[in-house]
């Protein structure tokens, strides 16, 4: 990159001409290289990981909850008491509003939306399939398993772009007034999956008083997968939904998630929802169907493992530790492309990932090219419904699972294949 000095519109002809020689030959020594890596998905390492070993035996024989449920038998549907006021002081609501799941809370979410879709959040006559094709605002770029949850299910999406401080409200507003069967929104609040926008106080407000413009069966899923992932000592503050929501009346359109998959075990953590007592009543009679109860020796794991607040936080930290140096050298990296016009980035403070915009028709081409360099990126469109981004320029950036060298790699490759991208667009402008 060291040869592209000036924004690339500063480019003659010619110029553009020796760079697009010079990147392509940059990019077949990294296709000779017989590179191997991987920055597709939001995975802990595996140095993270370890840092949860001691769950491995933690309860030493000891099978009795605080309550003294032997939590080696069938029962306890909505969690173990402890395992309950460890979730709420995460998501920041009453133990009463809690839920403990398995170790999936993309599950939860899943189990929740098809429940009101097919069954009704309410009782008979409520579901949304009986009024027709219900649909849910996606904001983008977002995360793709909610648009997959939707997609699963039948229910049409909208598209609402994210803003610095969260859905461009105007608009979510503008569609729910527009449109009785818009029953739902997809959120992650802090550290917005990829982009990594925090909410901002007015925004989690506004959230708070769409019940009362859509109707007593719309939900916001509230997705605060990255509650406690900050990555430095003095992160933002998400405001509380619950408690806006609870001013306004508004409790039962709100329905929060969160779990431990990227604090301890990410295939055996556990997974925990928050939503009115209203709504718990009627959502916990149909698992009842479903379930006799979820696996309650590992909330006992979690409960000893994580006792506190301040436990957490402390385990956080150590977190922090391991994979800030991969985004702060993911940053350096694109701080290469600084000044030049190629593309647009964001600096996350915390969460999983880094959103790149390339010039517009560009992010299939980057991501075409880095795999064939053999550096894999979540396809171009993904952070889009039906993996359709309109203008073909967001990637999503998971640095969190290789090591520090591959994403060094790795992102040499990927800012010369931007390189290469833009240079070979522009030269077929001219």
């Amino acid at each position: 990159m060291g040869n592209i000095t000036l924004e690339l519109s500063a480019y003659n002809k010619d110029e553009l001409t020796a760079l697009e020689h010079s990147l392509v030959q940059q990019y077949e020594r990294f296709k000779q290289a017989g590179l191997k890596l991987d920055l597709t998905r939001g995975k802990p390492g595996a140095d993270q990981l370890a840092l949860s070993n001691a769950l491995d035996g933690i309860l030493g024989g000891d099978f009795k909850a605080g309550d003294g449920t032997d939590v080696r038998n069938y029962g306890g549907l909505d969690g173990l008491p402890e395992t309950k006021a460890f979730a709420a002081s995460v998501l920041g609501v009453k133990p009463e509003e809690i839920l403990v799941g398995g170790n999936s809370s993309l599950m939860l979410m899943y189990q929740y939306v098809q429940f009101c879709h097919t069954m009704g959040a309410k009782g008979a006559g409520t579901a949304w399939q009986t009024e027709g094709t219900a649909k849910f605002i996606c904001l983008v770029p977002g995360y793709d398993r909610h648009f997959t949850v939707c997609e699963n299910l039948g229910i049409a999406m909208l598209t609402v772009p994210m803003t610095a401080t969260g859905p461009d409200m105007e608009k979510v507003e503008a569609l729910l007034r527009a449109d009785p069967m818009i029953k739902g929104i997809w959120c992650v609040p802090k550290y917005s999956n990829p982009s990594g926008e925090v909410y901002s106080d007015e925004t989690v407000q506004r959230m708070a008083a769409l019940g009362n413009i859509a109707g007593r069966h719309f939900r916001i899923m509230w997705d605060n997968a990255y509650a406690v992932h900050d990555l430095d000592g003095h992160p933002p503050v998400l405001a509380n939904l619950m408690d806006a929501c609870r001013a306004q009346g508004t409790q039962d359109s709100l329905f929060i998630t969160g779990s431990t998959s990227k604090i301890t075990f990410a295939g055996a953590g556990i997974s925990f929802a928050a939503t009115s007592e209203d709504n718990l009543k009627h959502l916990k009679k149909w698992l009842s169907a479903v379930t006799i109860g979820p696996d309650k020796v590992n909330q006992l794991r979690h409960a000893r493992f994580l006792k506190n607040s301040e436990d957490l936080q402390a385990h956080m930290r150590k977190h922090a530790a391991l994979i800030k140096p991969k985004f702060d050298l993911v940053q350096q990296h694109l701080s290469s492309l600084d000044g030049k016009g190629m593309g647009t980035w964001t600096t996350p403070r915390g969460g999983y990932f880094a959103s790149f915009d390339t010039l517009p028709g560009l992010a299939k081409t980057v991501v075409k090219l880095a795999d064939e360099a053999g550096v894999k990126l979540t396809p171009a469109g993904a952070t889009f419904p039906y993996g359709k981004d309109p203008e073909d320029k967001n990637i999503r950036i998971a640095p969190t699972f290789p090591a520090l060298a591959e994403i060094d790699q790795a992102m040499q490759v990927f800012v010369t294949c931007v390189a290469l991208a833009s240079v070979q667009q522009r030269l077929a402008k001219l």
